[in-house]
């Protein structure tokens, strides 16, 4: 088995990818720039499972070609879209160049890139298409208005993609969580954290680990009857 993880090099990307290999993937690890930690992660994977693959995949889902990443990948039966940025602004504070950003690597190259891959997915008669979303693009955030917009998009896209390739065995599905311990929301002062860590009823953030998961979960599923699905993962936060 052979899955393709987009930001690997992130903090949900690498739980999901050590979740995989425990099971017994072969991976395609993208990242941009962080050629170190996937370099690490590689490392740490080969000794642990010698007789998996775990090729690393550069490619700049803003400004490279969809080939550029596509005629790397070979045999495969999971994609799992980890990459992410925002940008904290109000909306008359963003850039054009910045909305561009925010469209092309949720919504624009995701697209793509499935556009080209659909039928190797097709090939197993049990591909797994995830996403990582958001709970923002459910309910909306000020301050991230655009970032809620495409996470939005993107249960929407979902939902009627998943529509389309059931019959060929492809499952499409969502994992949208709330608020997570990872690096992209250190820039938040200790007292934010803990505001926002109030407001969870489970009163905690959701570690990496628990959306791997639950993404281990979606790809390792026998049927493709669970498709279509945002599935919010927010310790009742904001639900």
């Amino acid at each position: 088995m052979h899955a393709l993880i987009l930001g690997s090099s992130g903090d949900i990307g690498t739980g999901i990818a050590k979740q995989l290999a425990e099971k017994g993937w072969s991976l395609y690890l993208h990242y941009n720039n962080n050629q170190e930690r996937i370099s690490e992660l590689i490392t740490e994977l080969h000794e642990k499972y010698p007789k998996q693959e775990f090729i690393p995949v550069k490619f700049d889902m803003v400004n490279d070609n969809v080939l550029v990443l596509t005629r790397q990948i070979f045999t495969l039966d999971a994609i799992i879209f980890a990459q992410g940025n925002t940008y904290y602004k109000l909306l008359v504070d963003i850039e054009e160049e910045e909305i561009d950003s925010l469209w092309k690597i949720h919504i624009k190259l995701p697209i793509l890139i499935l556009k080209e891959l659909q039928d190797k997915l097709a090939e197993s008669k049990s591909g797994r298409v995830v996403f990582i979303g958001s709970i923002y693009g459910k309910v909306g955030s000020a301050m991230e208005v655009v970032y809620s917009t495409v996470k939005g998009a993107m249960s929407s896209f979902a939902d009627a993609y998943a529509k389309e390739v059931a019959s060929l065995g492809i499952s499409v599905n969502v994992v949208a969580p709330g608020a997570v311990d990872t690096k992209m929301n250190q820039e938040f002062s200790s007292e934010d954290l803990e505001s926002i860590r109030e407001e969870i009823p489970a009163n905690r953030l959701a570690k990496p680990d628990e959306i791997a998961d639950l993404v281990g979960y979606l790809v390792d599923m026998k049927s493709n009857y669970l498709t279509g699905q945002t599935i919010y993962f927010a310790g009742g936060w904001l639900l």
